[in-house]
């Protein structure tokens, strides 16, 4: 049986929208974060060593990442869906998009996290002024340009075609899910993007969108 484990809020939400898009059966695992650092608990590491999600274990297989995850899905058990056809513009289009989604599009949305957190944490008091006004230059010179920079050129791709990859959906929309929820969640994404907007509004009207996120559970982003 085919095991997802799954940490709450996180990329593995991805996984289980991907199992339901392809009617695989599965069994999920749950994991908590930590309240305090909002880290996986050690008990991820048994799973696998970095102790990290989203992770998968199929009989003797056990594989992370969720690109590597979302391809071997696809390829292990989805008889040529979510996939486009090796050789076409669209696959070198899909490729691209697995790839971007975490090369390029999470590192600022990351940084924006941490010097949030920076700048609005508990620290010394007569730290705190410098901290907050290093964090605050930081993202007013480097991250917010950078992702402002990264959804224009997103909402500009998805003027193009009616998913990432092309005409139809595929495990590249699942991948760009997570970067486009986190942005609307707290980068700036709103309704000056339509394109990316209507996006996000017919992934999360997707049947087996809702199905995953009934069996995973709370999902935060979408706050």
């Amino acid at each position: 049986m085919l095991i997802v484990h799954h940490l709450n809020n996180s990329r593995s939400q991805r996984v289980l929208w991907m199992l339901e898009e392809l009617g695989v059966d599965y069994d999920i695992k749950h994991y908590e974060r930590d309240p305090k650092t909002m880290l996986a608990p050690p008990s991820l590491r048994k799973v696998h060593p970095l102790g990290k999600s989203p992770v998968i274990t199929d009989g003797e297989l056990t594989l992370a990442e969720s690109g590597a995850i979302l391809e071997y899905l696809a390829e292990r058990y989805g008889n040529g869906r979510m996939a486009p056809a090796a050789g076409t513009p669209e696959r070198l289009r899909y490729t691209y998009w697995m790839h971007y989604a975490e090369g390029s599009a999470m590192p600022p949305l990351l940084m924006k996290l941490v010097f949030d957190r920076i700048e609005t944490g508990p620290m010394p008091f007569l730290v705190k002024p410098i901290a907050r006004a290093i964090a605050q230059k930081v993202k007013r010179m480097y991250i917010h340009p950078q992702i402002d920079s990264h959804l224009d050129f997103l909402e500009g791709e998805l003027g193009k075609s009616e998913w990432f990859a092309g005409p139809s959906f595929s495990a590249a929309d699942i991948q760009m899910s997570f970067p486009l929820e986190a942005a609307a969640s707290r980068a700036g994404l709103d309704e000056r993007r339509p394109n990316l907007m209507n996006f996000l509004q017919r992934i999360h009207a997707r049947p087996a969108y809702r199905r995953a996120l009934e069996r995973g559970g709370p999902y935060a982003l979408l706050d």
